[in-house]
């Protein structure tokens, strides 16, 4: 790898016709973070990867599913494995159970991350600790794609402390919470079950954000700031 690359990152040259996607992505309109929930779509996104290591391990699998009118749209939603030129660990294997074969059979990465964006939209995203999915697809996203990958996200991790005061030190994982507010999860460690069960979530939280005043997704950001603070200061 060159100096320039070190400096500014491996140039990616992809196919016309995948450059065309990413580009017609690329144009579409911005969500407005002001509107009502009722009136946006929001993604909820989760991942699985070889391992928990932001800087080395890489991303197998993308699973999300979209909320819309107070809704999990279940015909709305989305799965995918990208292939790997080297399949995880047999341990890995045993949390997330994407095998070898479907790991070498998974879709070209560029073309998996497009149809990912495609799915995507310019919704807003929603996740249960953002930032290891946030890092995996941006890592992702830079590496295939050639590009930064700069998109809203919220991360209920912090929110529903928010919103719920009186369980922020006794509830910290999405188990925590999915008990507390008896979600089922049927495949646990799946991207796509993972997704699903922190949409449910995401429909706990918009009642109570709703009793504190907030309304649109740029509250729940807000509020996922102070309760980072308070995480920070307290």
């Amino acid at each position: 790898m060159g100096l320039f690359d070190r400096l500014f990152g491996r140039r990616v040259q992809l196919e016309p016709d995948l450059a065309g996607q990413l580009e017609a992505w690329r144009g579409r309109a911005e969500a407005d973070l002001s509107a009502d929930f009722d009136a946006t779509r929001y993604v909820v996104v989760d991942v699985e990867t070889t391992g928990l290591d932001l800087a080395r391990d890489r991303l197998i699998a993308i699973g999300a599913c979209a909320v819309e009118n107070g809704e999990v749209v279940m015909a709305d939603s989305f799965e995918i494995v990208l292939r790997q030129d080297r399949i995880s660990a047999k341990d890995n294997i045993l949390i997330h159970g994407i095998g070898g074969e479907a790991q070498r059979e998974g879709l070209e990465p560029a073309e998996a991350l497009l149809r990912f964006l495609d799915f995507l939209g310019k919704s807003p995203l929603v996740a249960f600790h953002v930032t290891f999915d946030q890092t995996m697809i941006k890592r992702a996203v830079k590496e295939y794609l050639g590009f930064e990958f700069k998109h809203p996200w919220v991360d209920l991790a912090y929110v529903m402390p928010g919103l719920l005061p009186q369980f922020a030190k006794r509830y910290r994982a999405l188990d925590d919470w999915s008990n507390y507010f008896e979600i089922s999860n049927f495949a646990r460690h799946s991207a796509l079950a993972d997704a699903l069960a922190t949409a449910q979530l995401f429909l706990c939280a918009l009642p109570l954000a709703r009793d504190k005043q907030s309304s649109c997704y740029r509250n729940l950001q807000d509020l996922e700031k102070a309760q980072r603070w308070i995480n920070w200061t307290g």
